[in-house]
């Protein structure tokens, strides 16, 4: 049988601030990305984190999860851009 449990995070804050500043330099991170993905023509999400993983993480000082999950949301965002704009 599975439970589901609700959980509140209460960091302090110097930990607000950090996932704050994260946060703030994910979404940067995706807005270059895209723009960056746009410029090149590459779509694919192994296409662009072969070709801008590296860059990524050293020009926003991203850890490598959230690198990851920004190339992988901003990927995904196009994807269904494109599809949206194909169906009209």
């Amino acid at each position: 049988m599975k439970q589901v449990v609700q959980v509140r995070l209460l960091p302090t804050p110097e930990q607000a601030s950090a996932l704050g500043d994260t946060l703030r330099a994910c979404n940067t991170a995706a807005s270059w990305l895209s723009e960056q993905m746009h410029t090149a023509g590459v779509v694919r999400k192994f296409d662009v984190q072969k070709r801008f993983y590296a860059e990524l993480r050293e020009r926003f000082g991203l850890a490598a999860q959230p690198a990851i999950r920004v190339i992988g949301k901003t990927v995904d965002a196009c994807t269904t851009l494109r599809a949206n704009l194909k169906a009209g």
